[in-house]
């Protein structure tokens, strides 16, 4: 089974409840389990708002893109944003004593935790995060 789906976000805080229903309909299409969901809501919405917010600098004219794609039991989510883009090497690692008060750098963190493999390109607009469903 394969399967493909796309949700384009304004760059607003409002726009980011979209995405429990565009994950929603992957569990029901795709049948995972409400645990493998936490996981999955997890990392897609930091993806999501780390774009909105970070990248697009909540610039209503431009354009978070997510696509979620299913093939042989991977589910490859990649979430595009129009902005500046970043260097995730640069980004402080929040378990460092000197930045557990830091308020940023725990959704890059978390979300290497969270997807089975993850990967920036377009200069950090692009991120590709990918998931084994058994």
């Amino acid at each position: 089974m394969s399967y493909k789906k796309e949700l384009v976000l304004k760059s607003t805080y409002e726009e980011l409840d979209k995405l429990e229903g565009f994950l929603n309909e992957l569990q029901t299409e795709l049948e995972f389990d409400d645990e493998f969901y936490a996981r999955l809501m997890l990392t897609v919405s930091e993806a999501a708002t780390n774009g909105v917010v970070h990248g697009n600098e909540l610039d209503e004219s431009k354009k978070v893109t997510l696509l979620a794609e299913y093939n042989n039991s991977t589910l490859v989510i990649t979430t595009q944003d129009e902005g500046a883009g970043f260097d995730p090497d640069k980004v402080k690692d929040p378990l460092a004593e000197e930045n557990i008060l830091n308020t940023s750098g725990r959704g890059v963190f978390l979300m290497g935790e969270y997807a089975d493999d993850i990967k920036y390109e377009d200069e950090g607009r692009k991120l590709i995060m990918k998931f084994t469903l058994s």
